[in-house]
């Protein structure tokens, strides 16, 4: 199975999509904010990374940036898994190098469409 990085500020939120994820089979790696996971991205190479967007040091915006703009690290998908549900935040999301948009509070269901599709067979 596929090795997912989860990058979020919040312990519960962290617990809750860590269960998810190893529900399906996956592996976890966590960082607990945008300049950690932008780190572990660059070290680790994960199959997929689930980040958040309001943190501190670094958000998930400017992580989502810099981890798409790296030779090394831009083949790694990025889903922005937040509360900011505007289609101003989507576009925006997006347009830094995010292939899909997840909002919280996050459905199980919709979460594992996104790694299906997102995740090589």
């Amino acid at each position: 199975m596929a090795r997912i990085l989860i990058v979020d500020d919040s312990p519960s939120q962290l617990l809750g999509i860590k269960r998810i994820v190893e529900k399906l089979g996956h592996e976890t790696l966590t960082a607990e904010d945008g300049a950690a996971g932008v780190a572990v991205a660059k070290q680790e190479k994960p199959s997929l990374i689930l980040m958040d967007v309001v943190m501190p040091n670094l958000n998930g915006f400017q992580a989502t940036r810099t981890i798409s703009k790296d030779p090394e690290t831009a083949h790694i998908p990025i889903v922005l898994v937040t509360t900011k549900d505007q289609d101003t935040d989507k576009v925006w999301g997006m347009r830094q190098g995010a292939k899909a948009y997840v909002t919280k509070p996050i459905k199980e269901e919709e979460l594992m469409a996104v790694l299906k599709e997102l995740l090589p067979a």
